[in-house]
């Protein structure tokens, strides 16, 4: 079976060097950037959003808070200016504040990001899905077909590029691989994400997708990409020696590009898969 996915991994190389992928542009994380990538769906942008604008301020004005308090502390309670240290046990305004004012920024808070985790956790009606699976250390793409025919079934292997490679398709270093994740621009995309032998995570940053991926559990995630492009993440989960080197890519194509990329592909696929049987068969 494994070898199957190997082999149908091998046509898609020479699918995805033709020009028309060469036009993509390529949205990379930039060197030495502080901050986010540049969203390239709603909820990355919302979270985007949530974070710079809600979130920063309050945390802002709680450490410099923290500091002005130690600031008064260091220098007017000192041994210098108090000799005499002043005593006292408690004080019931005080720990009524100190109580009430986080919980009623807890509260602030969340009224910014539950509504934020819902829409994250809430998956839309799906215009497509793909199965992630991952191993150390790479990923395994399967787009089953809505008909149901088991030969149209595709199923591939995504390693990352030597930096020879790499370098000479074009692609940045450690991000590229040989055979991406394929999806439409302005489709509901859902994946479904599980582990074949250790924990993983799969996250692309400019989705503001992170989910794990647990061997015996199946969890979903889902994003909507209108910008067609070339979108690269990483597995976010420690899963070995080779952690580092399991990237996720990402080539989001215009509807009518995705579909003739699909339909050309499962053929190719379903010829290769028979042709595989046939020698196992013949081999046996």
């Amino acid at each position: 079976m494994r070898g199957s996915s190997l082999l149908g991994a091998g046509l898609l190389t020479s699918l995805l060097a033709s020009p028309a992928w060469a036009q993509l542009e390529q949205h990379l994380p930039q060197d030495k950037a502080i901050g986010f990538q540049p969203p390239a769906t709603e909820v990355a942008e919302q979270i985007q959003i949530f974070h710079n604008y809600w979130l920063m301020p309050i945390i802002t004005a709680i450490v410099l808070l923290v500091l002005v308090l130690f600031v008064v502390i260091i220098f007017k309670f000192n041994a210098k200016a108090n000799p005499k240290p002043q005593q006292f046990s408690h004080h019931t305004g005080l720990e009524i504040a100190w109580t009430l004012i986080p919980v009623l920024i807890l509260v602030l808070i969340s009224f910014k990001s539950f509504p934020l985790l819902y829409q994250e956790d809430i998956i839309p009606e799906p215009d497509f899905t793909v199965k992630a699976t991952g191993y150390q250390w790479y990923w395994d793409y399967e787009y089953t077909d809505p008909s149901g025919d088991p030969d149209k079934t595709l199923t591939y292997s995504s390693i990352m590029l030597t930096d020879e490679e790499a370098k000479a398709a074009g692609k940045p270093r450690l991000l590229g691989v040989d055979n991406p994740m394929v999806v439409p621009a302005g489709k509901v995309v859902r994946v479904d994400v599980q582990a074949a032998d250790v924990l993983h995570a799969f996250a692309v940053p400019a989705f503001g997708v992170k989910v794990d991926a647990v061997p015996g559990k199946l969890n979903q995630v889902w994003f909507k990409v209108d910008e067609p492009g070339i979108y690269y993440g990483q597995c976010s989960e420690l899963c070995g020696a080779l952690h580092a080197f399991m990237p996720i890519e990402v080539h989001v194509l215009p509807p009518a590009d995705f579909d003739a990329w699909l339909k050309r592909t499962q053929e190719e696929y379903a010829s290769a898969h028979a042709l595989d049987n046939v020698q196992f068969a013949a081999s046996h």
